[in-house]
């Protein structure tokens, strides 16, 4: 056998290795996340199967279409060179879809509690004071320069004078 087959071989079983391990590690690991995150033993371990056989599908996929090398390997160097960069990359998509099942997870996590939450994670010390009363251009008395200026109660506005206030209204402001 020439140098590229040998190559071949050593990629292919580094990189199912690589890709049985992860998997089982994730998957152990993972089950507890995913119980976590859907509250349920039942389907956390369904989805926890389809993770695992779509990580499977997905790596080994990616390992065999990645195999190919169209220049020749002429000597063991060279082909060392080139088993760790298609090594490397196996990881790399490790690594990516690793995370990205992290990252989706605890977003639809995140979801869930949000929906769960019924009270706020903090009682509430008081309220906010609310928007100061509008000041009045003009200061309370009779002025004899303000021809707007009706009485001590009575402004002329727009729309006319304001109504006197009753027993129980407040005065119009």
């Amino acid at each position: 056998m020439d140098t590229k087959v040998w190559m071949y071989l050593v990629y292919l079983a580094v990189s199912i290795g690589l890709t049985v391990w992860v998997a089982r590690a994730l998957s152990r690991n993972g089950l507890v996340f995913l119980e976590e995150v859907f509250a349920d033993e039942r389907l956390a371990g369904a989805v926890n199967s389809l993770l695992v056989v779509g990580f499977y599908l997905l790596n080994l996929g990616y390992v065999t279409v990645a195999m190919k090398h169209a220049d020749p390997v002429g000597s063991t160097a060279e082909a060392m060179e080139e088993l760790s960069l298609k090594i490397g990359l196996v990881l790399l998509v490790l690594g990516a879809l690793h995370f990205f099942n992290v990252f989706a997870l605890g977003r639809y996590r995140r979801g869930r509690l949000r929906q769960l939450a019924t009270h706020p994670p903090l009682a509430p010390v008081g309220r906010l004071p609310g928007p100061p009363a509008p000041r009045s251009p003009h200061p309370a008395g009779p002025h004899p320069n303000n021809p707007q200026h009706v009485g001590p109660q009575q402004h002329v506005g727009p729309a006319g004078p304001a109504p006197e206030a009753g027993p129980g209204v407040p005065p119009a402001r």
